[in-house]
């Protein structure tokens, strides 16, 4: 394996396994700190609005700036936001409006590097020859490990050390992400100067949203993501939880996302070794009838074990779905717009798992925790039917000239 690729996948594990800790220890420390259960909720949706802009402002950063350079200063601003926390604690005290400051100023790092990622992989594959089937096989691999290390590491660091020794170990590995990007030549970032600069920042902005609207495919492979998170937040986040309260067993919980965390690894490493051989078609429908079977599984809520099945279908189908448009964009995004279009993907997951847990939350209110899943669920089905029946996803094979910058009428580069 090439020493780049290895960087650049290096790079993407250490970041997702520093987001994986903190995603578990940051809401303890919130918790400890206030006292107060609903500080926790009401940090995260205080950094909604914020991360949300700062996707979309990301966009027109990463297709005017170096973009390799841009990964590691992002990097940095993670684990400067982090490591601020036990720094304010020990000089000031912590309270809510430090940790929403704070919250907000790691907004500005988390998701322009997760969008910075993302733009150099057809650089980081052009360059070392890797297959784009193989490194994003290989990346989405690297995030199921991260997602299984993560909490597991969180819980035994905080275990043996305090809030904020964890924290500094977590913004460690955002230091380490950003060094090893930095050892990738900077050229692999390097972006068109000719396009839009003279246009007005409105039109910049909006350049990600035009370039998704007047291409269908682009738009499928965007609302098909962001369906997803949809779906995951309102059941990873409200349904499953309520349920194994419900039947007296919250450990459960923790076996459902080993499930799924297994099933993702499955599916990555198989898309990762064998991808390149079979036709994307064939990887995309299985993809898409696993993830929705997955889902039923688990949304219909109807034993413990059927919901751990679910799970670990999902896992498999939804690790080769994510690894399949992530070689689609990768491969058909125009580059002089790729930073704002995967721009406007990330941002709108910033508020996509939110909004997949209020609405599984009033369903649920006024009716069950079956009525919240398969509330979520219909989202999916409505989203999937639509682009099956468009035939957006018809023709999915790469053209010979893929990744020079411009989109024909159905959507592939050339």
């Amino acid at each position: 394996m090439p020493i780049v690729a290895v960087a650049y996948l290096g790079s993407h594990f250490l970041s997702v396994l520093g987001n994986g800790i903190a995603a578990v220890a940051l809401p303890l420390i919130v918790l400890q700190t206030t006292g107060s259960p609903l500080s926790v909720g009401a940090v995260s949706a205080a950094t909604a609005v914020p991360a949300l802009v700062v996707g979309l402002c990301a966009g027109i950063v990463l297709d005017r700036v170096n973009r390799r350079t841009c990964s590691v200063l992002a990097d940095v601003v993670s684990a400067g936001s982090i490591a601020a926390i036990p720094l304010v604690d020990f000089l000031w005290s912590l309270d809510m409006g430090w940790f929403i400051a704070l919250a907000i100023a790691g907004s500005f790092g988390d998701v322009p590097g997760m969008t910075a990622r993302q733009v150099l992989v057809p650089a980081v594959a052009q360059h070392t020859g890797v297959s784009l089937e193989r490194l994003v096989g290989l990346r989405q691999s690297m995030t199921s490990t991260a997602l299984v290390i993560g909490p597991a590491t969180a819980g035994a660091l905080l275990s043996l050390f305090d809030g904020s020794t964890v924290l500094l170990a977590t913004a460690a590995t955002s230091a380490a992400a950003a060094a090893l990007t930095f050892v990738m030549p900077r050229r692999l970032g390097a972006v068109d100067t000719t396009p839009d600069r003279r246009d007005p920042l409105w039109t910049q902005l909006t350049a990600g949203v035009a370039a998704l609207r007047h291409n269908g495919f682009l738009a499928g492979t965007v609302t098909l993501t962001v369906g997803l998170v949809v779906v995951i937040g309102g059941l990873q986040g409200l349904v499953l939880p309520l349920y194994f309260s419900l039947l007296a067993r919250p450990d459960l919980l923790g076996f459902v996302l080993t499930s799924l965390a297994i099933g993702m690894l499955c599916g990555t490493g198989t898309f990762a070794a064998v991808g390149p051989r079979l036709p994307r078609r064939l990887w995309m429908t299985t993809a898409l009838l696993g993830t929705t079977v997955g889902f039923l599984l688990i949304a219909t809520l109807i034993s413990p074990a059927v919901v751990f099945a679910g799970a670990a279908l999902f896992g498999v189908a939804n690790a080769i779905l994510g690894a399949v448009l992530g070689v689609l964009q990768a491969e058909r995004i125009p580059d002089p717009v790729r930073g704002r279009v995967l721009g406007v993907q990330n941002a709108c997951l910033q508020i996509a798992g939110p909004a997949g847990i209020g609405l599984a939350g009033v369903v649920a209110e006024y009716g069950s925790a079956v009525a919240a899943g398969l509330a979520v669920v219909a989202i999916w089905l409505v989203i999937a039917t639509v682009l099956v029946v468009s035939r957006v996803f018809t023709d999915l094979e790469p053209d010979a000239d893929v990744g020079s910058g411009s989109v024909t009428s159905r959507g592939v580069t050339k």
